[in-house]
């Protein structure tokens, strides 16, 4: 950042009047001597005033668009190798909480009321394309919400249907699921709706990002730090709420302060704060959240999804440095540019790669089972090399898989937006461009 300055030209500057204007005779015409004659003095043409810079073009910041990218590949990584190293390395839930949050208060520059209405309605209808699947494949499989024990039985088992249509809690779903298809195992359900819990999360953030917004303009250090206090107190069980609820609460304190994070970085607070201070104070809120974690490991070691105040500390501190090294991109810069047409077709079709993920990993097991009946892998030394590299076969193929999947259903989310439906929008230029349908969501 050049800071306004300029580079010397061999000549000194000329001393700045008041306010940064140059002092009279330092405007660009010829310097008055005595002996300018009074007429020549008024024939002499004003000086025309200096060009204003040319205004940058309103539109998507790139960072933030590279960041969301990267916590979608993270995600599916994570859910397809299970890795619980990576909730260390990328937050992914955290950050894009954060990405949302900085969109949230931009948007509502309009009235509170109609920003909620359009976020809702981006929504809703790509999980209900997912839910229409997911309901047929389990009424298929013989599950009943009326006679399941674990959903209440009777009538309270099909109102809870209604977390399919607005997820305000959590969609019911079996434990052990029976399906249609033979390449669904009997967890598919817990594993195809569990995600879900972060389309209710981001429902909550939607409906009270009004009052969390004033809240912040008023008081912005204590909302900001609040959600940490709530997550030690509902998220270390020294208050348990229970059921779903507990669950629902739980995550919105986890990930409160990463929301509130993005209100921050929109409003221009985190680059007030001088980056050495911002940086140490974060890292030292990270150390905490590490320290914590390795008192508190469970069955799944150091992942960090089972440690909620663990995860809302690592997710906190991470997304304070990321956002205070922000540079704001128009465009991606240099090798970075080559993944530009991925990160905007990411960013275009987010909710659609979140929500038919998992079940497209499920996928790849038939496609990769029929390379055992192939002529040449009959040996038990080729069938063993499979068997070794089976996993990494699953993620060259899920990636295909969730092309075709945006091809299928991504165009829900251009309908949701009021946009005419496009296949695969990753940005590139249109023979025939028309007006207004090249915008990216946001």
């Amino acid at each position: 950042m050049t800071h306004g300055y300029t580079t010397g030209t061999g000549t000194s500057p000329e001393p700045a009047g008041p306010y940064g204007t140059p002092h009279a005779g330092n405007t660009g015409a010829a310097p008055e001597t005595p002996y300018t004659l009074p007429q020549q003095r008024a024939s002499e043409p004003a000086p025309e005033p200096a060009p204003a810079p040319a205004a940058k073009k309103p539109g998507r910041d790139r960072y933030l668009d590279l960041l969301r990218s990267i916590a979608l590949v993270r995600v599916v990584v994570y859910h397809l190798f299970g890795w619980a190293w990576l909730s260390v390395l990328f937050p992914s839930m955290g950050v894009m909480f954060a990405l949302a949050g900085s969109l949230m208060a931009r948007s509502l520059k309009r009235p509170a009321w109609s920003v909620i209405r359009g976020r809702v309605r981006r929504l809703l209808p790509p999980m209900w394309a997912f839910a229409a699947v997911v309901l047929v494949l389990l009424f298929a499989g013989g599950w009943d919400p009326g006679e399941d024990p674990d959903q209440g039985g009777g009538a309270w088992g099909l109102i809870k249907l209604f977390n399919y249509l607005v997820p305000i809690g959590a969609p019911p779903y079996p434990w052990e699921a029976g399906a249609p298809l033979d390449w669904l195992e009997g967890s598919w359900a817990d594993q195809a709706v569990g995600p879900l819990w972060y389309l209710r999360a981001y429902l909550w953030f939607v409906i009270a990002s009004p009052l969390l917004l004033w809240l912040f303009r008023k008081a912005p250090w204590p909302t900001l730090l609040a959600p940490l206090g709530l997550t030690a107190i509902v998220g270390t069980g020294l208050v348990t709420i229970p059921g779903e609820t507990g669950n629902a609460v739980t995550d919105f304190a986890v990930y409160g302060s990463c929301w509130i994070l993005g209100f921050a970085h929109h409003e221009g607070m985190l680059k007030q704060i001088p980056r050495y201070v911002s940086v140490s104070c974060a890292s030292l809120v990270m150390a905490f959240g590490l320290w914590w974690a390795s008192n508190h490991l469970g069955s799944e070691g150091w992942d960090l999804n089972d440690i909620p105040l663990a995860q809302a500390t690592w997710s906190f501190g991470f997304v304070v440095i990321l956002l205070q090294y922000s540079p704001s991109w128009q465009e991606l810069p240099g090798r970075l540019a080559k993944w530009d047409k991925l990160v905007t077709l990411s960013n275009n079709r987010a909710v659609t790669i979140y929500l038919w993920h998992n079940l497209l990993i499920m996928a790849t097991v038939p496609i990769i089972d029929l390379a055992y009946r192939l002529p040449f892998m009959q040996s038990e030394r080729a069938m063993g090399a499979l068997d070794s590299a089976y996993t990494i076969w699953m993620f060259v193929l899920v990636w295909p898989l969730i092309g075709l999947m945006i091809l299928a259903v991504g165009w829900v989310e251009d309908l949701a937006a009021k946009r005419r439906p496009r296949l695969w929008p990753n940005g590139s230029k249109s023979k025939r461009p028309q007006p207004g349908t090249g915008a990216h969501r946001g």
